[in-house]
């Protein structure tokens, strides 16, 4: 056998891809701690933190409106299965955290979607986990974003939408009275 054949299986990392947006980024560099497009190890049982206090947190964002911790990021293996998930806690006091349409108040912690927008404040942070297999540690990646988020990725909006499909803001401000309509027509 070759030490080709004779190598260990390699094993996939579970990376959580993070992208980050502020408008002041520009003017105040409230990102110039975070380590862009570098993949970054860190152990399965560290907490992944992030805030502006670099004694505590792991990922450091310098603005004075944001709490020394923000947020925790728990990688953990659910029970009976092989499926690797982040769990998100907000560690703020002052500041809820928006997970997708979650709102999480101090302490409240709820796990991480597939892909998902975190925000706080005028923060927009866009996760997206890439599966792997270790148990080890898991990678995270940062991005830096130049537009808004939550613009970008034209999520859909919260109004609700009628049944036919035509949406009442499409019509103009002038016809405010409702209109009756057969289900049949």
């Amino acid at each position: 056998m070759t030490s080709f054949e004779e190598a260990e299986t390699e094993e996939t990392v579970t990376c959580l891809h993070m992208t980050f947006y502020h408008p002041c980024q520009e003017d105040k560099m409230m990102f110039r701690c975070l380590n862009f497009c570098k993949r970054e190890q860190v152990r399965a049982d560290e907490m992944a933190k992030f805030g502006r206090d670099s004694n505590v947190c792991r990922y450091n964002l310098m603005d004075t409106r944001v709490s020394r911790v923000q947020f925790s990021l728990q990688f953990y293996r659910k029970l009976n299965s092989s499926e690797f998930c982040f769990e998100i806690k907000n560690m703020s006091k002052k500041t809820k955290l928006i997970v997708d349409q979650t709102e999480l108040g101090y302490l409240n912690k709820i796990d991480l979607p597939w892909k998902c927008i975190i925000c706080f404040g005028d923060y927009q942070i866009l996760a997206e986990i890439q599966e792997g297999e270790s148990m080890d540690y898991f990678e995270t990646h940062l991005h830096l974003a130049e537009v808004p988020i939550l613009q970008e990725r034209c999520l859909p909006s919260l109004q609700p939408i009628p049944e036919n499909g035509i949406s009442s803001s499409l019509f103009s401000s002038q016809d405010k009275s409702p209109i009756e309509i057969d289900e049949n027509e």
